[in-house]
């Protein structure tokens, strides 16, 4: 066999699947940011892309495609798990990092609170992610090889 081609073996760490119910939990939650970023982001991609300044349409387009993965998700709960924790850390990091210090310096603005709003709605992901199948999947779970 070429050494190229050859297998790594690794001890099988599996990961246990979850109950039906609990997946369908996880679905509420996709459904929840799908649903919630068609009403809110894809009027202003058909409507306005044209005018938008390049980030903001960077923006739009980049939490469209979260919309159509999170749709995804209803088929492939487990494996579109990733799509989930990047929506709870990118608007915890913004939390933290810009909207915390805003507040308690009292000058965070309209628009600040606005997304503060939209980003408070947070929880409802973070109360779906079957935290302990994450920890085992992406922490405990020995990753691919490198060579």
């Amino acid at each position: 066999m070429n050494p190229s081609q050859e297998v790594i073996s690794r001890p099988a760490t599996r990961t246990p699947e979850l109950p039906v119910r609990r997946l369908n939990v996880m679905r509420f939650g996709y459904a929840f940011m799908g649903v919630g970023l068609v009403i809110v982001k894809w009027p202003v991609l058909i409507r306005d892309a044209q005018s938008l300044p390049v980030m903001e349409g960077v923006v739009v387009c980049l939490l469209t495609a979260m919309s159509l993965l999170a749709f995804l998700g209803l088929r492939y709960p487990l494996r579109m798990l990733p799509i989930l924790l990047f929506e709870v850390i990118w608007k915890v990091l913004w939390i933290a990092t810009i909207a915390v210090p805003h507040l308690v310096s009292h000058d965070l603005n309209t628009e600040g609170r606005q997304l503060l709003f939209n980003c408070s709605f947070v929880v409802v992901i973070i109360a779906v992610i079957p935290w302990r199948y994450a920890w085992k999947a992406y922490v405990r779970t020995p990753g691919n090889a490198w060579h």
